[in-house]
């Protein structure tokens, strides 16, 4: 990954000896002349890059406390990341022997593609492709696991906590017992 300082408010670019001005933000992104290309370059150095990534938690996501409040308010209690399960599901119904994992669209690679907010970086491509095809994998080996063991399984995508009334039906209809047996 190649690091550049942050742009400066123009790029004088001289073309046939008469020098252009361009604001960054009309090239596509900062320019980095090691790098050759616009947009393509992270501006933060690697140790803030490090103390960035050190701040995106696994429990209590924005996400999630969403979910929590919304399943309390519609009257169901559950048991939080119970670490005897596989796979550690973000709420647990003991009673009804059925879990919620509330993913993050990027991390876990949503698969919708209405999702906007699951796509690859642009930089470090097969590292990143690596990374998050292994929690989708590890995602599919975990279900199957809990699945094997009786549980039933409700993933709740990131993008779906936008839309809180769609979302308490999708509970709802998780949570009640089934009609047919």
């Amino acid at each position: 990954m190649l690091f550049c300082p942050p742009p400066s408010n123009t790029l004088a670019v001289t073309i046939g000896g008469m020098e252009v001005s361009y604001a960054p933000s009309a090239l596509g992104g900062a320019f980095c002349p090691d790098a050759g290309r616009f947009g393509d370059v992270d501006t933060l150095n690697p140790s803030q890059r490090s103390e960035r990534m050190s701040r995106i938690r696994s429990e209590n996501t924005k996400p999630e406390l969403i979910v929590r409040r919304l399943v309390f308010s519609l009257g169901y209690r559950y048991r939080l990341h119970q670490r005897s399960l596989p796979g550690c599901p973000d709420l647990v119904f003991p009673g009804r022997r059925k879990v919620v994992f509330i993913h993050g669209c990027f991390w876990h690679q949503h698969s919708d593609p209405t999702c906007r907010i699951a796509h690859l970086p642009k930089t470090k491509e097969e590292f990143w492709s690596n990374k998050l095809g292994k929690n989708v994998e590890r995602d599919h080996k975990t279900n199957e696991a809990l699945k094997a063991s009786g549980w039933s399984v409700l993933t709740i995508w990131e993008c779906q906590t936008k839309d809180v009334v769609a979302l308490a039906g999708t509970i709802k209809e998780f949570l009640e017992p089934s009609m047919g047996g």
